[in-house]
């Protein structure tokens, strides 16, 4: 997946500095550093050369430099194989090249507006509150709750 610019309404260039608030009506494409709050009803990218510290709020993200902050994508976020994230990420599509980097929560959607944890509830039946609360202990002692639970004893 290559990187276009041809159709970024904003560009922050390589070489540039930007610090602040930047709202934009349409797309941005960053190639140097940016540090702020970032927001756009339209595509964000941040290109093999931009460091981005921000939170991200846009409707596509493609990272293929470096950011340090969380994404909420309303459609889909493209992580490139030069990109790199240290942060969240929420979208209803994920696409990931081989050689990302990356270390945070990922939450993909499929579009749901409904919480995961009601969801998974939904789907899982009676006992999902139970391993919940148990997925905050080591492994073994999910595994374990799972196990016991009566969902596998009618196994």
């Amino acid at each position: 997946m290559a990187v276009k610019n041809e159709t970024a309404n904003c560009i922050i260039g390589e070489g540039s500095v930007f610090e602040g608030r930047f709202y934009v009506n349409g797309s941005i494409l960053v190639e140097g550093k940016f540090a702020g709050d970032i927001k756009t009803d339209d595509q964000l990218t941040v290109g093999p050369t931009g460091k981005v510290m921000t939170d991200i709020e846009a409707k596509k993200v493609t990272i293929a430099g470096t950011l340090i902050g969380n994404i909420i994508a309303s459609e889909q976020v493209s992580l490139l194989q030069s990109g790199k994230v240290l942060g969240n990420i929420t979208t209803p599509k994920l696409n990931v090249e081989e050689g990302v980097i990356t270390r945070g929560r990922v939450t993909i959607t499929a579009g749901k507006t409904d919480s995961l944890e009601n969801i998974i509830k939904d789907s899982f039946g009676d006992d999902a509150e139970k391993l919940f609360s148990a997925m905050s202990k080591p492994a073994k002692q999910v595994k374990q709750k799972i196990d016991n639970s009566p969902q596998s004893q009618k196994k």
